[in-house]
């Protein structure tokens, strides 16, 4: 069992305040969703987590089974067994993907690692995936369509078989054939691993492959209402404008009670 804790957690970049008092919580075998305009903080969160130096933490924590992950480096925390499947996944020219994956994976496993189960293993993810199995051979992303790309985040993530897994627009960039393989293979993994799940996404079609257990809509950098799936039926019918007003409405309230403190 693993537990990924935010607390009251304040995040700035270069002054500029993007998370504000965010707090969420995600057990192992749990999906949490996260949506919500852009802007609003959702992709600097996962950032965050796993440790990216261009933000600054003003206050609050983040926690993984009680560890302060402030403490850690990007690696030390992709070694607990948290995995981010980043929304623009970068190209590394002159390392082919084969390399890459045998690193990371005999960098995980050190001792425990064996190259023929590897392989073996590679190459059933690759038929999952519906990968051109010449595309390990290649750089890493260097010349990938956007949905190769996102297909090559999952490809590592069921090589890397983390506990708790962050996947920031996973969907963006997908036809309809790639987000249903990208869909029901994430689904699978999860339920195969029982990891905790936090999907950024803007849209419900993603969320008919992997079912959230909670919605979390996320406005002005912290959550401002959570749900199950109905949730998303009412953001596909009304979108944010209603909430972002009923949010402004209560702003006013609270401050005019301090005013007349």
């Amino acid at each position: 069992m693993h537990t990924l804790e935010i607390k009251d957690l304040t995040v700035t970049v270069e002054g500029k305040e993007i998370l504000s008092s965010f707090s969420l919580t995600i057990h192992s075998g749990e999906i949490h969703a996260i949506m919500g305009p852009n802007g609003t903080g959702k992709s600097t969160l996962t950032r965050v987590i796993m440790g990216d130096e261009n933000y600054h933490i003003v206050s609050g924590s983040i926690l993984y089974d009680g560890q302060d992950l402030q403490k850690l480096k990007v690696d030390e925390r992709a070694h607990l067994g948290i995995f981010l499947g980043m929304q623009q996944p970068v190209s590394i020219e002159g390392v082919t993907n084969a390399d890459f994956l045998r690193t990371v994976v005999s960098s995980k496993e050190q001792k425990n690692f064996k190259l023929f189960p590897f392989i073996k293993e590679l190459e059933s993810d690759l038929d999952k995936l519906g990968m051109d199995h010449e595309m390990i051979n290649r750089g890493v992303n260097q010349g990938f369509s956007g949905g190769e790309r996102k297909k090559n985040e999952i490809l590592q993530m069921y090589l890397l078989k983390p506990d708790m897994v962050l996947l920031d627009e996973i969907d963006s960039g997908l036809d309809v054939d790639s987000l249903r393989i990208v869909g029901e293979n994430v689904t699978n993994y999860q339920k195969e691993s029982s990891c905790g799940l936090l999907l950024i996404t803007h849209y419900r079609r993603l969320l008919e492959y992997i079912k959230p257990d909670f919605v979390h809509v996320m406005m002005n950098g912290h959550i401002v209402k959570s749900g199950d799936f109905t949730l998303v039926d009412y953001i596909e019918k009304n979108g944010y404008e209603e909430m972002e007003k009923k949010q402004s409405t209560s702003t006013c309230i609270v401050k005019d009670l301090t005013k007349h403190e």
